[in-house]
């Protein structure tokens, strides 16, 4: 068991280099063994091309490599059915793979068990559940799409110690330091849209784009989106073909078409205060990551504006990452 657990984090840390580029199928990881030594491994780069497995076999093909009889370690159950390409269990069988050992179910209706079934009709020994929790973290966006519609929602912001996100009127506009932005590059690098109001684009202009050119290589930037009724007043620059404005309306909806539409899994929210309210009142944020500069600026710009929260939200699973002088802190929101 704990070799399977070693090998198996090999395939988790080839699963996290898909994430933000597969949308909208999962990021995983494939890595393939034999007699303790790795043959091959994968990870699943984007809708349409080859799925983790496949990528998997064929780095051990290129290494002349002899699969047959090995074990094959899958961060996600592999699919069993045809679809922009052909099922891996199919691929699996007819390489010779003796055992495989995967991460979670997967909880698309049409795959869900149906791989342990057809590969232990072919002789195969299957295996699941091996560092299940850490996969499951990886796959939270892609479940959540498939069992509500809905993307996984990121609220992210940076603020002062007493909570605001704007520096006074005559000091500059940023409230962190170049390592913080640095990772706020990263962050946005791992989803696939980025939703925004209509002030913040016209008190702001941001960009909403990765800068980082090895964070964009073999990806689009993210979609962005932006929620006003009054179009004609926003100026955007960048990647307009990449750019969604919608009317104000319902949330939920607006999400809800971004996933149906776009293939979105992962959204994260870049906005100020009011609009940031709105997406936790509506209950549909499920993640936060906040930056903390060490700064007290006062004034009338809180991370959370308008009339506030009903209710307060509890974290959990609460992250802390210290970033030269800044703090990030990163937690999932607790669920009644």
């Amino acid at each position: 068991m704990n070799e399977d657990i070693t090998w198996m984090q090999l395939a988790l840390d080839e699963a996290r280099q898909g994430v933000g580029r597969t949308a909208p199928n999962p990021p995983v990881g494939a890595v393939i063994i034999k007699d303790g030594i790795l043959l091959g491994k994968g990870w699943h780069r984007a809708a349409g091309q080859p799925h983790a497995e496949r990528e998997a076999l064929a780095a051990a093909a290129a290494s002349m490599h002899e699969v047959r009889g090995s074990t094959i370690y899958i961060t996600l159950e592999p699919c069993s059915t045809h679809g922009r390409t052909p099922p891996c269990t199919q691929g699996l069988i007819d390489a010779g793979i003796a055992r495989v050992v995967y991460a979670c179910v997967d909880r698309n209706p049409a795959h869900a068990g149906r791989a342990d079934q057809q590969l232990a009709a072919a002789g195969i020994s299957v295996t699941s559940g091996v560092c299940e929790e850490e996969a499951r973290k990886l796959l939270r966006p892609f479940f959540k799409v498939r069992e509500t519609g809905l993307p996984w929602v990121i609220w992210k912001s940076a603020m002062s110690l007493d909570g605001r996100i704007t520096r006074p009127p005559d000091e500059g506009q940023w409230l962190t330091g170049q390592s913080a932005r640095a990772d706020v590059q990263k962050l946005r690098s791992t989803v696939d849209a980025i939703i925004t109001s209509g002030e913040t684009v016209r008190r702001d202009q941001p960009a909403l784009t990765i800068r980082i050119p090895e964070l964009l290589a073999g990806r689009l930037q993210p979609w962005r989106v932006v929620i006003s009724d009054q179009p004609q007043t926003l100026t955007l620059t960048g990647p307009m073909d990449r750019t969604l404005i919608r009317p104000r309306g319902d949330l939920t909806e607006i999400l809800r078409r971004l996933a149906a539409e776009q293939g979105v899994l992962t959204v994260m929210i870049e906005a100020g205060g009011i609009f940031s309210a709105a997406m936790f009142e509506a209950g549909l944020v499920d993640e936060v990551v906040i930056y903390y500069a060490p700064l007290l600026c006062g004034g009338p710009a809180p991370g959370l504006g308008g009339a506030g929260l009903s209710a307060s939200i509890k974290l959990q699973e609460i992250e802390y990452q210290r970033l030269d002088d800044d703090i990030r802190l990163r937690a999932i929101c607790e669920r009644g």
